[in-house]
């Protein structure tokens, strides 16, 4: 169906997997946002009583999504683009290996762009007036808000729906860029928005493979803790290799970023080849 469907089908697939994507996205974030706000604005010392709220919300998104309530004549396809069906353990291991690998790749490829070409550090805010306690909480529920709202928007919904209409290949670029496009906000530099597409393929490889979220939405939730507490909070300080040349922390992550993305390559490889079992892992088409 995909060598012979007309590029005008194609075009309205993408656009309305886009549409879906973007509209879960936008119902997870905003309301995060709202919660997180409101409860920072009125009650600072509080318990952060919006992390509970927000723990509720996604769980009501990932019901109704997973194909629960009204309306009844779209619950099984619903519960179909979540693409949330257990994973067998050997596949769901060798998965989580391979997505941690490529953080560590991520982490380091970050680092180097960061030091290759000028470039702001996402703006995280001042929370240090803030008890403890709100900041753990707050920062745990931002690195599974996220997670959650994106697997379930761009590798659930949006892909699965690309899946239908390109080869595997191409709906995980696809989605991958759409993923990207959704972090705009966080600036129009080459160096950040080449790291959200490589961890767009990244999720995107594995929720294929192992045909769930369920799979790639732990390496995702992973990857924002990583960066909300090691990576990001340092990006102000980093030196320019065309200020200070490069130093030997710079060839250090440069050659964690090479040898950890052969590494993760090789864990996609057995993947691949315990998922698709009937296609060579040599193969083109695999």
């Amino acid at each position: 169906m995909v060598a012979t469907e007309s590029f005008g089908k194609r075009i309205f697939a993408t656009f309305a997997s886009a549409v879906l994507a973007f509209l879960i996205l936008f119902v997870g974030q905003t309301a995060w946002a709202m919660l997180l706000t409101a409860n920072l604005k009125n009650s600072p010392s509080a318990l952060p009583w919006s992390v509970a709220a927000m723990a509720i919300v996604l769980w009501l998104m990932w019901q109704y999504l997973s194909g629960r309530w009204w309306p009844q004549s779209t619950s099984e396809k619903r519960k179909h683009l979540l693409r949330a069906s257990p994973v067998p353990p050997k596949t769901f291991a060798v998965a989580l290996l391979g997505g941690f690998l490529a953080l560590v790749a991520l982490s380091g490829y970050w680092i180097v762009f960061f030091q290759l070409v000028k470039t702001p550090p996402n703006r995280l805010g001042d929370i240090s007036a803030y008890p403890v306690l709100t900041i753990v909480l707050v920062t745990l529920m931002s690195s599974l808000v996220s997670p959650i709202v994106e697997e379930i928007a761009f590798r659930g919904y949006c892909q699965q729906i690309l899946e239908r209409h390109f080869s595997p290949l191409a709906a995980i670029l696809i989605s991958s860029l759409l993923f990207t496009l959704a972090h705009l906000n966080h600036g129009l530099y080459w160096s950040k928005l080449t790291a959200y597409f490589l961890a767009g393929v990244t999720f995107g490889t594995i929720a294929f493979f192992a045909d769930s979220i369920l799979a790639s939405l732990p390496v995702h939730i992973a990857g924002d803790l990583i960066f909300f507490v090691l990576i990001w909070p340092r990006d102000s300080k980093r030196t320019l290799v065309a200020n200070g040349g490069a130093d030997a922390w710079f060839w250090i992550h440069l050659a964690q970023a090479v040898m950890f993305t052969l590494f993760a390559l090789l864990a996609f490889r057995r993947l691949a080849a315990m998922c698709v079992p009937e296609l060579p892992v040599g193969n083109p088409a695999s």
